[in-house]
């Protein structure tokens, strides 16, 4: 494996990081057409004001020549080009054609009938030419953006330092640098080992045809990035001035993230059929998992963090102690409207999101066991009493408090009354990231941001690979996942006592399930673990309520949607069959 030093060619670009055929030519004829568009428009004055010939300086070089000024040391341009940068970062609300991800596992269905991009996901009606979630072109939009940051910043004579002393350029480098990481994050779980590009900017005469890197490469230069950059980011976590920026925690989160995965089934030693050097390690290595237990632990130990008391604050906080890393969205109800219940006439609702009795079920009850452990107190009549208090937070279910009259999801009732109008399709809705709407009369804006880090989810990725590193689990682990359960609201929250590392493993992976659904994490999780085939291979099911003349209720199970799991082909996302097309050195995943 080479170092981060090994792989530095003579202008600090790695040689083995070349730029890659992303339909490269016409990116960079559109980069050029967006800053032409964004800031000439924006600065015509200043441009009026350089004596330049302007006929014979390539309308890149003027451009860049403007944003990154030599004479700006308050970098006004140069950071509106940074924050242009930001775009690129993921979404979660509604992101895959209208839906969450989550819709496309087997935690929610879409509630519309049409053939949505969700149900191609989750029934793998998809191939390399229509892959529903391809986010290669705008994942390496964003690192050349993020290149031309990092190979200009320096030409800006920034005034100030952060309180530490870091130079605002040094910070802003820093910046820059963990967006690129994240972006190679985002493609690394999709794709598998991708082409890295260092520093270099190419021309539109380069030779694009570079081959993907390997899959160990992707993870160290990720990990080397967060490294380097991690005591140059801002300290603190809660800064109401810089909430998108990312910070220390942000960089020590991303390298965790990745160290986990990196660690996990499907690509330490599991390797599907037909893998290769670009879809995991060839062989098992249990030092990986001690790797990111140290990387997650790194930011547990420095107390930068804690659990925010309140579960449903960290959605709708910006100031939330759990807040790692976030893209704002801005102050609306548009949660609420894709997504509520639809038998309000006060508000929109649109009823997108269906959540699934599999999902409903890993919820346990309020004294801490699951539905299905003797002593739980789970009633079928009833079956939403007692219930672990974050089940009552992330899903809307028939009786639910919603605003002012309870929610009515049995056949026939105002929020599941047939016909064509779209609605649920499983008796539940969408409840998570939502205001608190039980007795008001109708929905106001709210903060509607895209967590993309959070510290419950480093408490849950350090219990995972501490446990899964040792032969049983240690106090360490117990503790972690003792403190989010704690958080929820459990009672008693302790675990038992001498559970097996398999116990754990199962118990943990639950906890995941719960604690972040709809954030996008089942969906790798699942693949990850490599138990998709069977998990993303089952028939989901909702529940028929039916409300007799006496007012009581009657609850059956009803199939909603058959989930089809193509192993080992799907484990990976195709690599778009333009780039395989355009690059003679670009190799597909297997299957594709």
């Amino acid at each position: 494996m080479k170092t981060s030093r090994e792989l530095t060619g003579k202008n600090g670009i790695a040689d083995d990081y070349k730029d890659t055929s992303f339909s490269l030519k016409k990116q960079m004829v559109q980069v050029k057409k967006h800053y032409k568009l964004g800031f000439l428009i924006g600065i015509a004055a200043v441009f009026a004001s350089c004596k330049r010939d302007l006929e014979t300086v390539p309308i890149e070089q003027q451009t860049l020549d403007v944003i990154f000024d030599s004479r700006d040391s308050a970098g006004a341009n140069a950071n509106r080009f940074l924050y242009d940068s930001y775009l690129h970062l993921p979404t979660i609300h509604n992101r895959v054609g209208g839906d969450y991800l989550d819709a496309g596992t087997d935690d929610a269905i879409s509630s519309t009938t049409t053939n949505t991009s969700v149900f191609q996901l989750a029934t793998g009606a998809y191939t390399a030419n229509n892959y529903p979630d391809n986010q290669w072109s705008n994942l390496y939009t964003g690192i050349r953006q993020t290149n031309i940051f990092i190979s200009n910043i320096d030409r800006v004579p920034l005034k100030g330092k952060l309180s530490n002393g870091t130079p605002f350029n040094r910070v802003w480098k820093a910046e820059s640098k963990f967006l690129r990481a994240f972006y190679y994050f985002e493609l690394l779980k999709r794709y598998g080992g991708v082409p890295l590009l260092g520093n270099r900017i190419l021309s539109l005469a380069d030779d694009v045809n570079i081959p993907r890197s390997s899959f160990d490469d992707c993870v160290e230069f990720i990990v080397s990035e967060c490294d380097a950059i991690k005591d140059s980011l801002r300290t603190n976590p809660i800064d109401a001035t810089n909430i998108e920026r990312p910070n220390r925690a942000a960089a020590l989160a991303l390298k965790a993230r990745v160290l986990l995965y990196a660690a996990s089934p499907l690509y330490n030693g599991g390797n599907i059929e037909g893998g290769n050097q670009f879809t995991g390690y060839s062989s098992y290595n249990a030092e990986r998992w001690q790797r990111a237990a140290n990387a997650a632990r790194e930011l547990i130990d420095e107390n930068a963090l804690s659990l925010d008391p309140g579960f449903e604050n960290v959605f709708l906080n910006q100031m939330s102690p759990e807040r790692i890393f976030a893209r704002q969205g801005g102050n609306n109800q548009s949660v609420e409207n894709n997504n509520g219940p639809i038998g309000y006439t006060s508000s929109i609702n649109n009823g997108r999101t269906s959540p699934t009795q599999e999902l409903v079920n890993s919820f346990g009850m309020s004294n801490g066991k699951s539905i299905a452990e003797i002593g739980s107190g789970y009633n079928q009549n009833s079956p939403y009493e007692n219930r672990d208090p974050r089940f009552y937070a992330t899903i809307l279910y028939n009786g639910a408090p919603w605003l002012g009259r309870p929610v009515q999801t049995y056949e026939g009732g105002a929020d599941k009354p047939g016909g064509a109008r779209q609605q649920t399709r499983t008796s539940y809705y969408l409840r998570k990231f939502m205001g608190n709407y039980t007795t008001s009369s109708q929905y106001t804006n709210i903060s509607h941001d895209h967590i993309l880090f959070r510290y419950a989810e480093v408490l849950l990725n350090f219990a995972e690979a501490k446990n899964e590193y040792l032969n049983t689990p240690d106090q360490d682990v117990y503790n972690a996942v003792e403190s989010i359960r704690k958080r929820a609201g459990l009672n008693p929250f302790s675990l038992p006592i001498g559970l097996s590392k398999d116990q754990m493993r199962n118990l943990i992976r639950n906890e995941r399930r719960v604690e972040l659904a709809f954030e996008e994490h089942r969906y790798w999780d699942v693949r990850r673990w490599k138990i998709a085939e069977t998990e993303f291979n089952k028939e989901l099911h909702g529940k028929l309520i039916y409300k007799l003349g006496s007012g009581t209720l009657t609850y059956q199970d009803n199939p909603v949607l058959q989930m089809k799991f193509k192993a080992p082909q799907m484990y990976f996302a195709p690599i778009p069959y333009s780039e395989v097309v355009k690059n003679k050195n670009m190799v597909q995943n297997p299957g594709w």
